[in-house]
């Protein structure tokens, strides 16, 4: 291969590299938005369990989600792999690979400081193997004529640039169903009736995950191009105005309130990932927004009306909030406002139902198999004394417990 040839190869596999790298740190702010957030007794749980995710979701996407997402396999010598392009398919895997691992990392919020170890492992697994790459195949692999059956119906496939559907819709329902199934914590609410609202261990932290987060978004969204010569400077602006739109939107909505505030950055970043490539600025701004006051009017609603004890409302945020990017990029792409048009708000609807109904089905199967066969809760004796003590045996400050 001349040099001539290989190098629009290698820039895309730099580029997508890059984008890899960026998302991966984004799970770095899975970790410490979680740390922050719970209690002082599940710091270290929290912590391990992301990089065991991560671990164990790379494996079976490897062998088995992306092959059936993108009928890919990787079962060849190292020579056939790389190809005539230096690998771009292996990094293209890579980057992938980091939305996939967003599954487990978005529920594990939900059900953090009562689930068991092993069991939240091997669900992850289920999930990144089979059910998440089976919609992922429908919405971005092309396959089954999913996208053609839509466009049938709506005249347009439903479009979903970077994942607000597909990664953060599919997460957050999955989680809600994860929450169902394991109920609330010890002590959050009370027989009669009362909540008793467990405070977040450290802010430092939790605004420390979320600054992870909104960096690496900018690999989230703009690298979905997934080649260097269809990057866009538009997806960078409009992932810009949408995550300041949800700050902004969540700090008056929350008054003030540093969890609230830190969390409508992520609520807008989560809403402009589908439509971050056909929306005006404006329009993305307007999205985040609505991101922002959705998330916090609706943990209070989750959390005080329903009773639902999801730690660090992941429903709300990636379930409810990535629903509304998906509806949204049905809007707001529109060219009469302003966007660059090829999408429209029935195809959008069809898509974001569809994944709702898919995640709440096979996360109410796959945790209540689970549930009834190994059991997924700490028992009352290892969830008082946390889960970092019952399940690794060690504090966040083991010298400091040491001492009298």
């Amino acid at each position: 291969m001349n040099n001539t040839m290989s190098l629009p190869a290698g820039a895309d596999v730099l580029f997508l590299m890059l984008g890899a790298v960026m998302v991966l740190a984004m799970h770095g702010g899975f970790a410490f938005l979680e740390v922050g957030t719970v209690r002082y007794k599940n710091q270290v749980n929290a912590l391990v369990k992301i990089l065991s995710d991560w671990s164990v979701c790379s494996v079976v996407y490897l062998v088995i989600g992306y092959p059936i997402a993108y009928g890919t396999h990787f079962f060849a010598p190292a020579s056939s792999l790389l190809g005539q392009n230096q690998g771009l398919e292996l990094v293209r895997f890579f980057f992938l690979l980091t939305f996939a691992a967003a599954i487990p990392a978005i529920i594990s919020g939900g059900i953090a400081e009562r689930a068991r170890f092993w069991p939240q492992v091997l669900a992850a697994a289920l999930l990144v193997a089979f059910v998440y790459p089976f919609y992922e195949s429908l919405a971005w692999g092309q396959r089954s004529g999913f996208q053609d059956w839509i466009s049938g119906l709506a005249g347009v496939r439903f479009h979903d640039f970077a994942g607000s559907v597909v990664v953060h819709a599919m997460g957050g329902w999955l989680a809600l169903a994860a929450v169902l199934v394991l109920g609330s914590r010890m002590g959050r609410y009370g027989t009669d009736g009362t909540s008793h609202p467990f405070p977040p261990s450290n802010i430092p932290f939790l605004a420390l995950g979320s600054w992870m987060l909104i960096v690496g978004w900018f690999g989230f969204n703009v690298m979905s191009a997934q080649s260097l010569s269809g990057i866009s400077g538009l997806v960078a602006i409009n992932s810009l105005m949408a995550m300041v739109g949800g700050v902004l939107a969540a700090l008056v909505a929350g008054r003030c309130d540093p969890g609230f505030t830190h969390n409508g950055a992520l609520a807008g970043l989560v809403a402009v990932c589908a439509g971050s490539d056909v929306m005006h600025p404006f329009g993305a701004l307007f999205t985040g927004v609505v991101a922002g006051v959705l998330f916090v009017y609706m943990f209070h609603f989750t959390q005080e009306r329903l009773r639902l004890d999801d730690v660090l409302g992941v429903w709300p945020l990636h379930g409810v909030v990535g629903a509304w990017g998906g509806i949204a990029c049905g809007i707001f792409g529109l060219k009469g406002l302003g966007g660059l048009g090829g999408v429209n708000l029935l195809a959008q609807i069809i898509g974001t139902g569809v994944a709702i109904g898919l995640a709440l089905v096979s996360g109410f199967v796959v945790y209540k198999v689970l549930d009834m066969t190994i059991g997924i809760r700490l028992s009352q004796e290892q969830e008082y004394r946390g889960a970092d003590l019952s399940v690794h045996s060690i504090g966040a400050n083991p010298e400091k417990q040491q001492r009298p």
